[in-house]
């Protein structure tokens, strides 16, 4: 028994449980889940993939293009061999091939490499500095005789004039050169936070009928409590105001601030679902991607509905709590889940 290959991503709103769906993923046959919580930012990161897009196909000019050229090819450097950077290392976390992936990619969309320059490449680094200096004091003792080549941030001068059709060609056949890396050649592969909800409206331009997101949401009262009174004390570095008012202010503009995406493969599921509609959400899952529910074969090993019911209803656990709660439901209404029932909550059950 196999399921169909598929592509799954799953995103959210800082702290929303998205990692919900890699727990899930885990129980099942023919998933590889091994990177874990993982996050992959190289498209939604600044100078990813998203943002080379954007330079490339608005507004773009000759020296635009090769500033986002080489912006681009330093940023996936830094993730490819930055070991200890929480977010790179890819050399492990994709494979060895990522930067020659990387190097073709970036080949793809150049018209022209050029030995001139601009003044981009001219703004003086440390680096630059001190051989600028040594080719001063070359030219004093040699009394001028010395030609010394002009020094430059970089080289060479890259220039591309991509149309959409090519550039989201060349995006996806490098994407899915990644994914075939990482093993998808194999089964079904998870990358998680790959695409954010604020890019979801690109979704269909760099991905196939074989890739589906997962965008969990959570009741903000929860979010907020779990921010304001666990993950902050912890040390988790999740940006959330601890102010109530402040919160709701962040909390529907970081919300209003996303582009509606249509697509079927783009599956929005309340956290709160998977826990108290937890068969029906799940079958939905299964339908979503085309398996056979029979290849779920560790139920509730990894994500366990009757545990992770105590991370819902948490501004009920005291009246502080319930203070700001109520507040965040004046405020933020629409995003409220509608609970069943009011949870009895044990000592000590947040996890």
């Amino acid at each position: 028994m196999s399921n169909p290959k598929r592509i799954i991503i799953p995103t959210g709103y800082m702290g929303s449980g998205s990692s919900v769906i890699t727990d899930l993923m885990s129980e099942i046959e023919g998933v590889d889940v091994s990177r874990g919580t993982f996050e992959y930012v190289f498209m939604h990161c600044p100078n990813g993939v998203f943002d080379l897009e954007d330079k490339l196909l608005i507004g773009n000019n000759a020296v635009r293009s090769d500033e986002a050229l080489h912006s681009f090819e330093q940023t996936m450097k830094q993730l490819y061999d930055k070991k200890y950077w929480w977010v790179g290392h890819y050399n492990k976390n994709i494979g060895k091939g990522f930067f020659d992936a990387t190097k073709d990619y970036i080949k793809s969309l150049t018209d022209v490499e050029s030995d001139y320059y601009w003044y981009y490449q001219e703004n003086t680094t440390l680096k630059m500095f001190f051989r600028l200096c040594f080719n001063k004091a070359l030219k004093l003792v040699t009394l001028n005789r010395f030609k010394p080549k002009k020094v430059l941030a970089y080289e060479p001068m890259r220039l591309s004039f991509v149309n959409p059709e090519r550039f989201y060609s060349a995006s996806k056949e490098y994407i899915y050169k990644l994914f075939n890396m990482a093993g998808y050649q194999e089964q079904s592969i998870l990358f998680d936070q790959l695409l954010l909800p604020f890019n979801l409206f690109r979704f269909e331009k760099y991905f196939g009928e074989d890739a589906f997101v997962f965008v969990i949401e959570r009741d903000p009262r929860d979010v907020f409590i779990s921010n304001k009174y666990y993950w902050s004390k912890q040390g988790e570095p999740v940006p959330y105001p601890v102010d109530v008012g402040e919160f709701c202010k962040y909390y529907r503009s970081l919300r209003q601030m996303e582009k509606t995406a249509q697509s079927d493969r783009i599956i929005r599921i309340k956290f709160e679902d998977l826990i108290y509609n937890y068969d029906q959400t799940v079958a939905m899952i299964f339908e979503k991607l085309g398996w056979d529910i029979k290849t779920h074969k560790a139920p509730k090993s990894r994500f366990n509905p009757e545990k992770s019911i105590y991370n819902t209803q948490l501004f009920l656990k005291s009246k502080e709590y319930e203070c700001e709660g109520e507040y965040i439901a004046k405020e933020l209404k629409e995003y409220l889940y509608d609970f069943p029932y009011v949870l009895n909550h044990k000592d000590n059950s947040v996890f």
